[in-house]
């Protein structure tokens, strides 16, 4: 009989229970099973037998990829998709859209509970949001428009129709590059009035924020912590959000249709798994060293469960738990192999280097490009510090700008390598 190589996980043993005899744990075939019943698309997929699952029979299942949800729809994932549009009418479900692929967005479908619950979840699993898990404290929101599926207003609200369950959602339109002065007035003075105890949002959002609050010399003695999500932050701007907004910062990592998946303080490689969100599989990466793709399997979702879900993310084991590399897609290998990541970029930067923003982008095989928001222009010795971190004979040019623009998806990045788009 061949042997099989039983897959890892990034939870901790105690969660997936014990495996015995080949059996796959209780409570990760008890999901499977609950996935199967509640949606069609995984038995059209793959058959799963009777008796207990071994896990030669767990790795038989075909990995779910973004570009399937987008192709097949997500209608895909129900009986009948009319009953779906029902249930969003009677406000029981929602739709949501989110980046998808360069083949176009992907709507997601949620239980209008899901998503408030998952993230109560997810603070429950930091010591620093435990508090707020149940028991909201008022928060504050900048983020790209429809950050999540409580539907960020936007456009013509007023103020009292953006206050919602003791949250406060600033943003009337996505990128923060092009508010004009009077837009960081009304934002400013909402997050002054309204003095929230938990400000979130996307890092590149809340650096221009920062930007704002010490242009206006004001304080918000309020915050009690800072959430990084939405998108992948440089150290660059937590060290600006830390001086307009000096409170603990957390990273929280997740998407619009897996929800939220690994937790942990933010730049201290300590992030964990959300083990009552999700169970995440480690699929070990370009042979590099505790280096993994991740795959999701959602748990307790009613509407559009994930099972096996390749999400696109890397991350990085060490002893004080993982580190989220980012979207493979925007990863540069060097020619040995070895990888280039945001976190070796920060590394890099001088330490009187400071920016509100980068994005270092490849233009051709040696030729890189280094486009910066800051007060003061880079001195020659930051293009020579990323090009020896780029290695291979890299030659690095850097501009000072007003602003770096989001992809048309609404989404920032801070490492553009060559077909990084072709690849989305």
């Amino acid at each position: 009989m061949k042997a099989v190589l039983l897959p890892h996980f990034a939870n901790p043993a105690p969660v997936l229970g014990p495996s015995e005899n080949g059996f796959v744990p209780l409570a990760l075939e008890g999901e499977i099973r609950a996935i199967y019943g509640r949606s069609p698309l995984y038995g059209k997929r793959h058959a799963l037998g009777g008796g207990r699952l071994h896990w030669g029979g767990y790795l038989e299942l075909p990995l779910l990829t973004k570009r399937e949800i987008v192709e097949q729809g997500h209608c895909a994932f129900f009986d009948d998709c009319a009953e779906v549009d029902a249930k969003v009418q009677r406000k029981e479900w929602e739709y949501e859209s989110t980046s998808g692929t360069t083949q176009g967005p992907m709507t997601v479908i949620m239980e209008r509970s899901w998503w408030p619950e998952q993230t109560a979840r997810a603070y429950a699993a930091h010591p620093l949001l435990a508090p707020y898990a149940k028991q909201h404290g008022r928060r504050a929101i900048l983020a790209p428009v429809g950050c999540s599926s409580n539907l960020c207003p936007y456009e013509d609200f007023e103020f009292p129709q953006r206050f919602i369950e003791n949250t406060i959602y600033l943003n009337l339109h996505s990128d923060p590059f092009v508010y004009l002065e009077s837009e960081w007035d009304r934002i400013v003075l909402e997050l002054e009035a309204s003095q929230p105890e938990v400000l979130e949002g996307e890092p590149i959002y809340l650096s221009l924020l920062a930007r704002a609050v010490l242009k206006r010399k004001v304080r918000v003695p309020s915050v009690k912590v800072v959430i990084l999500t939405y998108g992948k932050a440089s150290r660059e701007h937590g060290r600006r959000i830390a001086e307009a907004f000096p409170a603990p910062q957390v990273d929280l990592y997740g998407s619009t249709e897996a929800g939220y998946i690994f937790i942990g303080d933010a730049f201290a490689d300590n992030s964990r798994p959300i083990d009552a969100n999700v169970f995440i599989e480690l699929v070990p990466f370009r042979g590099l060293a505790e280096t993994f793709q991740i795959v999701v399997t959602t748990r307790g979702r009613q509407a559009m469960p994930l099972l096996r879900y390749l999400t696109g993310d890397i991350v990085q084991r060490f002893p004080s738990g993982f580190r989220i590399v980012g979207r493979e897609r925007d990863l540069h290998f060097r020619r040995d192999g070895s990888l280039v990541s945001p976190t070796d970029i920060d590394r890099a930067l001088p330490e009187s280097f400071s920016c509100w923003h980068y994005c270092l982008s490849q233009t051709g095989e040696t030729a890189w490009k280094l486009d910066y928001v800051a007060e003061h222009s880079a001195g020659p010795e930051v293009a020579e510090a990323v090009a020896a971190m780029l290695g291979d004979g890299a030659r690095v040019s850097t501009t000072r700008r007003k602003l770096v623009p989001p992809a048309a998806s609404g989404k920032f990045a801070l490492l553009k390598p060559l077909g990084a788009t072709a690849k989305a």
